[in-house]
């Protein structure tokens, strides 16, 4: 086999950083995410999805780092450094930091789980007819707190069982039989480390973003003010209808009561005075 020879490889890498410099320069935000667990069939098929608006690349991290330091036009940029460790795909892009994650989010998909694997949520095993014929697997579904019965030449799960916690890890055992039942518990992906936006270093943590609590804290807000400025009578689009209609019909009251009479009050006014003449009679009558 002929060996490079090492100005050569150091030529490359030189060029290498020189691509890199110009990704930095040329994009707003600079996202690093995890290659752990993620399949390379999953990640062409992602990266195929998101071309008109990221462009991913795999780079070591030395050649990184080096990019890095070398533009120092970009504020706070070496803050990112930091964050270089392990296997990385480095995404640049103009999108909006939180739309990127949660678009990666969106992009994840349930697989199957390996001892030592990270449960991705709650997984309960649901009771029923688990298919499997009964033998050894009964000891095994046992063995991780399943309670079972043989019914009609199988073996079925007596009750929804809680058998992992999200983030909890998931035992060989464990990981056995979710397999045999089919069920995948563990999610593989692009998983946002952090991203560099203008400026701005944006954690994992940060990214995570619960859109149905974010949704009800909106809808709540929304209530709350509409609510506060009805009762203060501060016009608004939304309220100015209600509005109308609420003094409309204080107005009306008001007229009403005090017997001034007007084009809306009269019909109402006479009523009430038959009614008032109507008592009035009978009262006399019965004197």
């Amino acid at each position: 086999m002929k060996k490079v020879p090492s100005q050569q490889i150091l030529q490359q890498k030189i060029r290498e950083v020189e691509e890199i410099k110009q990704l930095i320069k040329q994009y707003k935000a600079i996202g690093v995410a995890s290659l752990q667990k993620v399949r390379g069939m999953q990640l062409q098929e992602l990266k195929k999805k998101l071309r008109n608006d990221v462009y991913m690349r795999v780079v070591k991290n030395t050649l990184m780092k080096r990019a890095i330091m070398e533009c120092t036009e970009r504020p706070e940029l070496e803050k990112l450094i930091e964050y270089l460790t392990g296997a990385n795909i480095y995404l640049f892009t103009n999108l909006n930091p939180f739309k990127l994650a949660l678009l990666l989010e969106k992009s994840k998909v349930k697989t199957t789980a390996k001892a030592g694997d990270i449960a991705a949520f709650d997984v309960t095993v649901p009771a029923g007819n688990t298919g499997l014929p009964p033998g050894p697997i009964i000891s095994q579904l046992n063995a991780v707190g399943l309670p079972t019965r043989i019914e009609a030449g199988s073996v079925w799960i007596n009750r929804d069982t809680l058998v992992v916690k999200k983030d909890e890890v998931i035992s060989q055992r464990l990981a056995s039989v979710l397999s045999k039942l089919g069920i995948k518990p563990v999610e593989a992906g692009l998983s946002m480390k952090v991203i560099y936006d203008d400026g701005l270093i944006i954690t994992e943590e940060q990214l995570s973003i619960d859109l149905e609590a974010l949704q009800h804290d909106i809808e709540a807000a929304y209530r709350d003010a509409f609510t506060l400025s009805f009762n203060i009578a501060y016009p608004t689009t939304e309220n100015i209808q209600l509005l109308l209609q609420d003094a409309h019909q204080k107005a009306y009251n008001l007229s009403l009561n005090a017997e001034i009479p007007t084009r809306e009050t009269t019909e109402d006014l006479l009523r009430k005075a038959h009614m008032e003449m109507l008592n009035l009679s009978r009262y006399l009558n019965q004197g």
